[in-house]
């Protein structure tokens, strides 16, 4: 299969046997080889793992067995659990723990679905960083411009989608680590809502915002792997009982009757993304705005609970092998463990507050845009930037759009919109109420028919 091809391509091939599971696996392997010296994406390759997986596939096929994600090449955040395989979590303090004895459970459901996972990926430390640049791995390089940021934390995930090295990726999202890549290297993401999609067997971050969710170059392909890996998991603690959701059979349902609006006030960056978010509203015919009660105290509550749940988390490494940590996340824990216990507290207030306010708004539309990022990716190594016309530091802002509604728990689609004459890419998030996933990659696939949405491989990585 060549680079372009995607999930649903991909296993419609392989159960009409038109190609079998060890060819795509093998021309996966033979992209990563190729390529992942120019954009530094994988700190893993299974490459025996997953030609055994293959074949296992194909016997499966052989037997009649039809197989959603049958010999779909997918790879992971290195946050995620692979049997044999230590999870580095993006630090150097992991790499000294024993391999992994099962895979994530989000793993296993993948694989039970046909596809075949082909090794793990680079990411910021402990996923406390928003630029894709890993003290201990190197950055990761965006295809689309080598010489700038992927995002983050789940950097690894967006680069090695966007080289077309392979069709799906699954990443973790906190404070915005699907959004961020996705808007900054082109691609479709998902963030489920809060308690949809099981997190056992995957290294946390801070339990109480932690969401797992794939990337794909297309929403179809979002839908259909978001599909394999839905289910309870009595191991997660977060996870809600609810039957199965199944999207992929609604996306062409279109968005008539759908009630749309865009975020305004908070949600407003550069120029681009004023042109980026004027662009999608007019194709949707989007006129109606909404304004959220009060996001910057939502974003500073976001702030303050992840710093102080990710001290708590990390303590004793901060005891015990402080000098091994990327210096700038180990200042931010550091800051976490000093904080007041009644500032968590009145954060934690205002979270609940938020939520309700914002619930309270999906009785009037049932989705919101806003701008996942406030720029197009800046240089690796940049250290400042203009937000709103201010120049900030660019590693805890990129996510100044994001953070608001991870908070909360959301479900967040995150949509490349491509504005002509741009070779860097940017996009926007679709938010809906919970449990509305449905609805929110009903918008994306709109955008994507109308041709506004698009996330092809970067040039420079499709094959000829």
């Amino acid at each position: 299969m060549k680079s372009t091809a995607g999930v649903a391509e991909t296993a419609r091939a392989v159960n009409a046997t038109e190609i079998s599971a060890r060819a795509t696996t093998i021309a996966a392997l033979a992209r990563i080889e190729a390529n992942n010296g120019r954009v530094n994406a994988f700190t893993d390759v299974t490459a025996s793992r997953a030609l055994a997986r293959a074949d296992a596939v194909d016997e499966g096929v052989k037997a009649g067995k039809a197989l959603p994600l049958a010999g779909v090449p997918f790879a992971v955040k290195n946050l995620f659990d692979l049997k044999g395989v230590v999870t580095r979590a993006g630090s150097k303090i992991n790499r000294d723990n024993p391999p992994a004895r099962a895979d994530a459970v989000l793993v296993e459901r993948l694989e039970a679905a046909g596809a075949i996972c082909v090794g793990a990926l680079n990411m910021g430390e402990y996923a406390y960083d928003f630029t894709g640049e890993n003290a201990h791995d190197g950055a990761a390089h965006n295809p689309h411009d080598l010489a700038h940021m992927t995002g983050g934390s789940s950097s690894g995930s967006a680069a090695a989608l966007a080289a077309g090295m392979v069709p799906l990726t699954l990443a973790s999202d906190t404070n915005g680590s699907i959004r961020v890549p996705s808007s900054l290297c082109g691609l479709f993401g998902l963030k489920p809502t809060y308690g949809r999609l099981s997190r056992s067997r995957t290294f946390p971050f801070v339990h109480s915002l932690d969401h797992l969710g794939p990337l794909a170059r297309s929403v179809e392909d979002l839908a259909l792997s978001y599909d394999a890996m839905q289910g309870f998991d009595g191991d997660d603690p977060a996870m809600v009982k609810r039957p199965l959701e199944a999207i992929s059979g609604r996306l062409e349902r279109g968005f008539a009757g759908l009630r749309i609006a865009v975020a305004d006030g908070y949600f407003s960056g550069e120029a681009e993304v004023g042109e980026m978010m004027a662009l999608a509203t007019k194709t949707l015919g989007v006129e109606r705005r909404i304004s959220l009660p009060d996001v910057p105290s939502a974003r500073a509550a976001a702030f303050l609970i992840t710093m102080a749940e990710g001290a708590s988390l990390h303590a004793e490494r901060l005891r015990t092998r402080a000098g091994d940590f990327d210096p700038d996340v180990r200042d931010r824990l550091l800051a976490g463990a000093l904080l007041p216990a009644g500032w968590i507290e009145r954060a934690q207030k205002y979270r609940r507050a938020f939520q309700e306010q914002v619930l309270a708004l999906f009785g009037e539309v049932d989705a919101i845009l806003a701008p996942s990022t406030p720029m197009r990716a800046p240089k690796i190594g940049q250290k400042t930037a203009l937000f709103g016309g201010v120049e900030m530091p660019v590693r805890p802002n990129l996510g100044i759009f994001t953070q608001p509604f991870s908070f909360i728990g959301l479900p967040v689609a995150a949509v490349p919109i491509a504005v002509p004459g741009q070779r860097l890419p940017l996009g926007l998030q679709v938010i809906a109420a919970p449990w509305r996933e449905d609805v929110a990659l009903r918008v994306a696939r709109q955008l994507e028919k109308a041709g506004v949405a698009q996330a092809p491989v970067a040039r420079g990585f499709a094959d000829a």
